[in-house]
């Protein structure tokens, strides 16, 4: 992924920096580790959210299984992983799932600053190549290592012939190794029934160097999981093999039982609607048009929205919260607050625009849609764009969850607006699809994009011998990072980690 280096931008609301130096659907329920009871203030999410952003990446034909149980809450920040099962014999190790990168990696044998133990109460593994009978290393002369050369996720040593990477955040963390193949285990659903016995080779990062907070213990995984579009990510290598589908789908619980299910498949459902992706562009980009409150189209220039090398709008399951560009936020927050105003005390909240309420959300906050291009709007409710931030004098506190990126013209869409919405990363037809859903039901998957045949997917019930089955409440408190940072350059272009 060729992405220029990008600086460190100052500001309460601006994206921590990080640079490059060098460098597969599964149902994959998520899980997020959470403190038991922790309420925290809007500009500490942001916070964590800039820390998000600045470490992403610029960068069979059956369904895969790999569920994972969790809490959902914006309140509560922790991050998704799930357990893949690596070499022979397999092993387990639970990695980051991250739609913002493209490599997966885990840490290895003899690593320097590698965590040996996490505060998400699960075991950690050492990948050891030399222990496993189907490994093998990635030479330069690879083509494989041609690959990531090409996308910037590669590095070649002509000393030792060995096909590496090194990935630098502007935090002061970072990560470097080296490339393997191996056998990733793969549960398949085929006729309707789970087939535990499949695999596939594929290339991974093996992790020799951790620094920063990829040290720290409190939320430490054995590595993470790039679920981005390059050809150097699981998902582009599974569908290069005719391993599983080129397309991905989860949907992300919004209620108080949160998790959710993401699969290497398509979710099937009529109502969802799809946007094309911005051709070219290393993320999931879509091209927002416009956007809508009480049926009523604001009036923002559409330029504001057009992507180019500094805007555009970004799919990011990554993001807690969600962001505006900053031309789009005054007029959204005018148009809220005037669809309110009879009915609510407007207040400020440590420079977050909320309101005083007495009654439900729903009953009083407006509508709004994101329009997006080929005439697919997003549908949000109040609570997809607010969130209650305690209560004053009996009243409660509702803020607006969007937020604004000071001076830029970035728009991201974090789970604050994806949550109970089916989402399909259709990658073969370069199309994001969503539809408004009770993530707790069943849905159905279909193994090949749009043509093939669909299997039903009882969400959070499949292949139970391999779920996590943790408590959330289980979880110490954290303040975990989803590793996924945006990074704007002086020129303006980002890249993700």
């Amino acid at each position: 992924m060729g992405f220029p280096f990008g600086i460190l931008i100052a500001g309460a609301i601006l994206m921590s920096a990080a640079v490059v130096l060098c460098s597969f659907p599964a149902a994959l329920s998520l899980e997020r580790a959470f403190p038991n009871s922790l309420r925290v203030e809007l500009s500490q999410l942001r916070a964590r959210d800039r820390a998000r952003h600045g470490r992403m990446l610029q960068s069979s034909n059956g369904i895969v299984d790999l569920p994972v149980r969790g809490t959902f809450d914006p309140f509560r920040v922790g991050l998704y992983y799930t357990k893949l099962q690596l070499g022979s014999p397999p092993r387990d190790y639970y990695v980051q799932i991250d739609t913002g990168s493209d490599v997966l990696w885990v840490s290895c044998g003899s690593c320097n600053g590698c965590p040996e133990t996490s505060g998400l109460q699960i075991e950690l593994n050492l990948f050891d190549p030399q222990s496993s009978s189907t490994s093998q290393f990635i030479s330069c002369s690879d083509r494989r290592c041609s690959l990531g050369i090409q996308s910037s996720d590669s590095d070649c040593s002509t000393q030792s012939n060995q096909c590496s990477y090194t990935f630098q955040y502007g935090d002061g963390s970072g990560t470097s190794g080296y490339y393997v193949s191996d056998l990733l285990y793969l549960e398949t659903i085929l006729e309707g029934s789970v087939t535990q016995n499949a695999s596939a080779s594929i290339v991974f990062g093996c992790s020799t160097l951790q620094t920063g907070d990829l040290t720290k213990s409190d939320r430490a995984v054995d590595g993470i999981f790039g679920f981005g579009q390059q050809g150097m990510s699981v998902i582009s290598q599974l569908a290069s093999q005719g391993a599983a589908p080129n397309v991905f789908s989860h949907c992300l619980r919004g209620d108080d039982g949160g998790g959710g299910i993401l699969v290497i498949g398509e979710i099937v459902e009529p109502n969802i609607v799809y946007s094309p992706l911005v051709p070219s562009q290393p993320h999931y980009n879509l091209n927002l048009q416009s956007i809508s409150v009480n049926g009523q189209i604001l009036q923002i220039d559409p330029s504001v929205f057009a992507t180019s090398s500094n805007r555009g709008t970004i799919v990011d399951s990554g993001t807690t919260l969600a962001y505006l560009a900053s031309e789009a936020y005054d007029p959204f927050i005018s148009a809220i607050t005037a669809s309110v105003s009879q009915s609510v005390h407007p207040v400020v909240s440590n420079g977050n625009q909320c309101y005083l309420i007495t009654s439900s959300v729903s009953d009083i906050f407006p509508q709004v849609s994101l329009n997006f291009a080929g005439a697919a709007s997003m549908i949000l409710r109040p609570q997809d764009y607010l969130i209650q931030q305690g209560s004053v004098s009996g009243a409660a506190r509702w803020c607006i969850g969007l937020q604004k990126l000071q001076g830029s013209g970035i728009t991201i869409l974090g789970d604050l607006v994806l949550k109970d919405k089916i989402i399909v990363y259709d990658l073969g037809g370069q199309r994001i699809g969503w539809a408004n859903y009770d993530c707790s039901m069943s849905v159905n998957v279909s193994a090949t994009s749009r043509t093939g045949k669909s299997e039903y997917v009882n969400a959070g019930q499949i292949s139970d011998s391999s779920s996590l089955h943790l408590d959330p409440y289980d979880l110490i408190p954290a303040s975990i990072v989803a590793f996924l940072v945006l990074i704007i350059s002086l020129q303006g272009n980002f890249l993700f980690l």
